[in-house]
């Protein structure tokens, strides 16, 4: 089957081809880093605005570079949420008003369940039940995936993703818009110790992340220590960097993947895991893929990741996610976004 995906959850307008949940035949995505890049982050009224742009463009280049006609898209896939209302809804309608049009079944998709997926697209031998944690500039969720379509939420983010802190502090520092790239190529030339975070403690003893005190201590220091502002620019960041800030940075994405894999170590006790799998954006930083994979083969557990192109918001993932856990499917017609939509229920155990 030939799944049309259609992602527009936040800042990226993404169409994909797959055919039976495994191959992909086309992805586009329309990024949208220099609509945002003067902000330091998405705005919204300005991502919806982008999407309306953008959708069509990018659903005619991937059928174009797949070869395909309308008549052989056999089921359309779109997220359903969570993200920005004004951005989902554009997908959703557009996604809706071409299933209506073509006389084929259209599911909405979850999301965070896309990027769980997209680690099977590369990988579809992983081994499970599997600890699934799916870190971005959007979300930090741990879950413990019996197989997919069966999960159960371990853990999630009280306050801010940790790729949100990895982009509020480039942008603190002027180091360029979006952070999290700019600060996993600088972070080599700093000291990972030279800053002292701690990871935070949940005073109820859940194993939830935080990352609204870290974020507030490197501003603090910032403060302290008098660090001027730099003139980066989207995705590139100022010719010459002090070594106060390389330092600062190395420190700060240190203390990072520190909670990521404090968490997750913690979430081995109790459960039968085989494998670790990591998706989202942040899965892309080369800290956190080397740190895991050192960290975790010492416990004969393997660590999957998707491919780069696969860590970002993309359609494929949507389109997979489809194929393999709702083969057959279609949502009514009433179906519309929502911006919070959960995954699945928290589990406490």
């Amino acid at each position: 089957m030939i799944v049309l995906g259609i992602e527009s959850s936040c800042d990226e307008t993404a169409a994909a081809l797959v055919k039976d949940g495994k191959t992909i035949l086309s992805s586009v995505v329309a990024s949208q880093i220099s609509v945002h890049a003067d902000f330091g982050g998405v705005v919204p009224e300005l991502a919806s605005r982008e999407h309306v742009e953008n959708i069509c463009f990018v659903t005619e280049q991937c059928l174009m570079e797949a070869s395909l006609t309308w008549t052989q898209v056999e089921a359309l896939a779109v997220t359903q949420g969570p993200g920005l209302m004004g951005a989902l809804l554009v997908g959703m309608t557009y996604a809706k008003s071409l299933a209506y049009a073509l006389k084929i079944p259209f599911v909405g998709i979850n999301h965070l369940e896309g990027h769980i997926c997209s680690i099977f697209l590369d990988h579809p031998q992983a081994e499970l039940p599997a600890l699934s944690l799916v870190v971005s500039g959007g979300h930090t969720s741990l879950f413990y995936l019996k197989k997919l379509g069966d999960y159960q939420e371990i853990s999630r983010t009280r306050d801010d993703a940790a790729g949100e802190a990895l982009d509020k502090l480039s942008k603190y520092l002027g180091l360029g818009y979006p952070g999290g790239p700019v600060i996993d190529r600088l972070a080599p030339q700093g000291d990972p110790k030279a800053v002292p975070f701690s990871i935070p403690k949940i005073s109820d003893g859940s194993l939830d992340f935080s990352f609204s005190g870290i974020k507030t201590a490197a501003l603090r220091y910032i403060t302290e220590h008098n660090i001027s502002r730099l003139d980066g620019e989207a995705s590139e960041p100022p010719q010459k960097v002090p070594q106060e800030i390389l330092d600062l940075v190395a420190s700060y994405q240190s203390s990072i993947i520190d909670q990521l894999l404090h968490r997750l170590k913690q979430s081995l006790k109790g459960r039968e895991v085989r494998s670790i799998q990591i998706s989202g954006g942040v899965s892309c930083n080369s800290a956190l893929r080397r740190r895991a994979t050192e960290a975790f083969q010492q416990q004969d557990l393997a660590v999957y990741y998707p491919r780069s192109e696969l860590t970002t918001d993309n359609a494929a993932m949507i389109a997979a996610a489809a194929a393999r856990i709702r083969p057959g499917a279609s949502d009514p017609w009433s179906l519309t976004a929502d911006p919070k939509l959960a995954l699945c229920a928290r589990s406490r155990f």
